[in-house]
């Protein structure tokens, strides 16, 4: 077990030397005395940060440092993008995406691919889509794909953020520029400097592979592999880790040991509940509907996507599916699903055939989108470690 850690370790410290360019002058510490005292608590340097460490929301004793230092990951602060007839150049049907997707005043929806071959060396996209800015995030450690509005509320200040280049049970560690607060991306909540206690909304975001994007969303665009960074986009610094054997690196203390750690689950929370649903059941039914709190959900599962962290060349990664998470009310009608033909789903109401990003295909309603309910695919460990008091679904009886 300790081999697999420090084999880990080094490849993130390999990923930080190759990324050492992007590492932004030092800025003026705290003085020494306050730096002693916070060393006791915290394990991680804390040289150069100008963030209040006497306001956090967890125990400070909880961050390892992931071998970069901070922006050794670089966000991509100036994205570009490009159509999809580009990015079929070197894009292949079955890679994973993040998929977001807002509808607009008018009704109209715009929609971005986030390949997962450019976040693996990025894990953040300060963007704007439509009028909304946006971040975009992915912890490769916990595959945990996450989207929020940048703003704390609609007119307010629009926040960039960092890789702090510490963890807190595996998953990132982000910061945002303005303040130096620090923030945790599985979540979203603020939990250490002057925003402590402050949280970001979550916005629709949906790993799905490239070619269901596409189908999906045919006048959605493509972030561009043109990041102002040189980077082996397509190459997976992390090969074999989703293995479900693995342990996940620089996790302490027990995992759960109802599902093995590295199993993926797709996670929901809804007001003060939290649902996992296990990627072998959902592979096994392709349809969950089940109520959080008092939201009556509908899980959709389909083959066709890839994983990113499995072997060397993402476009080799193992089939394992994707995964969508939608309310089941559209207009002033309940709908209920049941897998159809292929890889699509049909509703019993009108025989609709939908597709895993919730729109309607054919059918009386063809055209019509599914509300999606924002949601991440997760390995296991992570999700229990964030959720202890959550639900795992199990199948009725």
């Amino acid at each position: 077990m300790a081999h697999a850690h420090h084999r880990w370790l080094n490849r993130r410290r390999l990923l930080a030397a190759a990324l050492a360019a992007s590492v932004p002058a030092a800025m003026v510490g705290r003085d020494s005395r306050a730096q002693d005292d916070l060393d006791d608590a915290l394990s991680v340097s804390t040289a150069g940060w100008q963030t209040d460490f006497s306001k956090h929301s967890v125990p400070l004793s909880e961050f390892q440092s992931g071998g970069p230092p901070r922006d050794g990951i670089p966000p991509i602060d100036n994205p570009r993008s490009v159509s999809q007839a580009e990015a079929d150049t070197w894009l292949a049907p079955d890679e994973p995406v993040i998929a977001v997707a807002l509808e607009q005043d008018d009704g109209s929806v715009v929609a971005r691919a986030y390949p997962l071959q450019i976040l693996l060396w990025h894990e953040i996209v300060n963007d704007t889509l439509g009028e909304t800015p946006v971040a975009v995030t992915f912890c490769p450690l916990c595959y945990s794909a996450v989207a929020y509005d940048r703003r704390l509320e609609p007119g307010g200040t629009v926040y960039d953020f960092g890789t702090t280049g510490n963890l807190r049970h595996s998953d990132l560690v982000m910061w945002d520029r303005q303040t130096e607060s620090w923030w945790q991306q599985f979540s979203g909540n603020a939990i250490v400097g002057e925003l402590t206690g402050a949280h970001l909304t979550f916005l629709p975001a949906q790993i799905v592979s490239w070619d269901a994007f596409k189908q999906a969303y045919p006048e959605g665009d493509v972030l561009s592999r043109e990041t102002g960074f040189d980077r082996p986009y397509g190459t997976n610094p992390y090969p074999g880790y989703d293995d479900i054997d693995s342990r996940p690196f620089l996790f302490d203390g027990s995992t759960d040991d109802r599902l093995p750690p590295m199993e993926r689950v797709v996670g929901v929370v809804v007001g003060n509940q939290g649902v996992a649903y296990p990627f072998p059941l959902l592979q096994e039914r392709r349809v969950i509907e089940d109520q959080i709190d008092s939201e009556e959900i509908v899980v959709l599962w389909a083959p066709g996507a890839s994983s990113a962290v499995d072997t060397r060349e993402v476009v080799d990664g193992r089939d394992i599916g994707q995964a969508g998470v939608f309310s089941r009310d559209l207009g002033d009608r309940r709908l209920s699903f049941g897998p159809g033909p292929a890889d699509t789903f049909t509703d019993a109401e009108t025989g609709s055939t939908w597709d895993v990003s919730g729109l309607a295909t054919v059918g009386d309603l063809a055209g019509g989108r599914l509300t999606p309910v924002p949601h991440t695919v997760v390995f296991w460990f992570a999700w229990a470690a964030f959720q202890p008091e959550g639900r795992l679904w199990q199948p009725p009886g």
